[in-house]
């Protein structure tokens, strides 16, 4: 009985030393033992990856993606419309923010993409509703505890035949872990700062105190025991090994793409390295929060479209100078765009329909859809075109792989205008 006990004692004591001091309490104990052996293999050429940026709050898409030549979006923000002039023009019916200098040099490349109306019949208004429905495709009254990319990572773990168990997604950043990501018999890391990729060592009295009583306990009972032993030292030796490569990834300098000092250009910044480790890991999920623009919004709005727009760019620069350009795809969304007429606060109030954004490689169309009608508003709102469940089938079976059946609870017919596909 003390044999069992003494085992058990030691193996959770040394594989909490060798693997949740290096990666932090949300991640899959097995994630960074396979990132060892990962780092050293080349990445397939059929590993695309996507990265999926959450504007959060709600994001005026009418000040993003801008109707210039429309005088009834002028005439409904008589103090929030972006003059004329000022509009950075890429056809004769829209253009970009001011702010947004850097998707406008991705436009000028051909790395990005408006997809006009996106959004779902019946609109909610309510932030965390909509928001859960866009994670989850699915309604209030008939929603399970899981997202769409969670559901995506079981198809993708049932293709595949390969040895890695690097998680296919991570998230990045403070908040809770999204919807998303989550699925029965899915692990998925939350990393609230690249530090929890970081070896750490024995950084608490406790864990010290817990791995010396363990070595005491090592010698006769577990000598003889080879496998339980090599199991250990190997975690632990992974682990090491993963995160020097890790650092020694993080501290080279760009040789390209400086990074903006702001919190989505750091979270970038972490991910272009984390693609150039190798690492096998399919979706990276960060937010930007603050788009809940009800007040004094130009300013504000400003300010976040140019924090979008400088990673983003930097991003695709980083990932095009290593040869990785068409191998990450990006797509940016928000849970509703806002209502057309500003508000007498000049902001603007929840909306409906808004454009999502994708970047990375070569697209044919800058914009796919039809320039919103200002004429024809579903009270208030924009109409929605597309259904953002068509820009997932899109993505699941065009980009990753896998197929949408089963992941989307209904059929959603795919966006071929994109040219995803390889």
């Amino acid at each position: 009985m003390n044999h069992h006990l003494n085992r058990r004692t030691f193996t959770s004591a040394s594989l909490q030393a060798a693997t949740a001091l290096a990666i932090g309490a949300n991640a899959p104990s097995g994630w960074m033992k396979s990132l060892a052996a990962s780092l050293t293999q080349q990445p397939s050429s059929q590993d695309r990856a996507l990265v999926v940026i959450q504007l959060s709050g709600g994001n005026d898409g009418l000040n993003t993606i801008i109707p210039y030549t429309n005088e009834l979006y002028y005439k409904a923000r008589p103090k929030l419309a972006i003059p004329k002039e000022e509009v950075i023009t890429f056809n004769s019916e829209a253009g970009l923010h001011p702010s947004m200098r850097g998707i406008a040099n991705l436009i000028e490349d051909k790395n990005f993409c408006v997809l006009q109306g996106v959004g779902y019949p019946n609109p909610n208004r309510s932030h965390f509703e909509s928001m859960d429905i866009w994670h989850s495709c699915q309604r209030k009254e008939s929603r399970s505890a899981d997202g769409w990319l969670g559901r995506t990572f079981l198809q993708l773990n049932q293709q595949t035949s390969t040895d890695s168990t690097d998680s296919l997604g991570l998230h990045l950043g403070s908040e809770q872990l999204p919807m998303a990501l989550v699925a029965r018999g899915v692990q998925t890391p939350s990393l609230a700062s690249i530090e929890q990729l970081r070896w750490k060592g024995k950084t608490d009295s406790s864990m010290e105190s817990s791995d010396a009583q363990s070595t005491t306990k090592r010698k006769a009972p577990l000598e003889s025991d080879g496998n339980l032993l090599d199991f250990v030292s190997a975690s632990t030796s992974a682990a090491m090994q993963a995160s020097e490569r890790l650092e020694k990834a993080l501290a080279s300098p760009d040789s390209s793409g400086d990074f903006p000092n702001s919190q989505l250009g750091e979270k970038l910044k972490v991910i272009s390295r984390l693609l150039l480790a190798r690492l096998k890991t399919r979706v990276y999920y960060v937010t930007l929060d603050g788009f809940d623009t009800h007040a004094n919004q130009l300013l504000a709005h400003a300010g976040l479209l140019r924090q979008w727009s400088e990673a983003l760019h930097a991003f695709h620069k980083r990932l095009n100078s290593a040869g990785l350009g068409d191998r990450v795809l990006v797509m940016t969304f928000s849970e509703f765009g806002r209502r057309v007429a500003e508000n007498a606060s000049q902001g603007t109030d929840h909306g409906a329909a808004a454009p999502a954004f994708l970047s990375g490689p070569k697209f044919d169309n800058t914009i796919v859809g039809d320039q919103p009608s200002l004429s024809q508003l579903d009270d208030g709102d924009l109409k929605f075109q597309t259904d953002f469940r068509q820009v997932y089938a899109t993505l699941i079976e065009d980009w990753l792989g896998a197929s949408s059946n089963g992941v989307l609870t209904e059929e959603h017919a795919k966006l071929p205008q994109l040219g995803l596909k390889s």
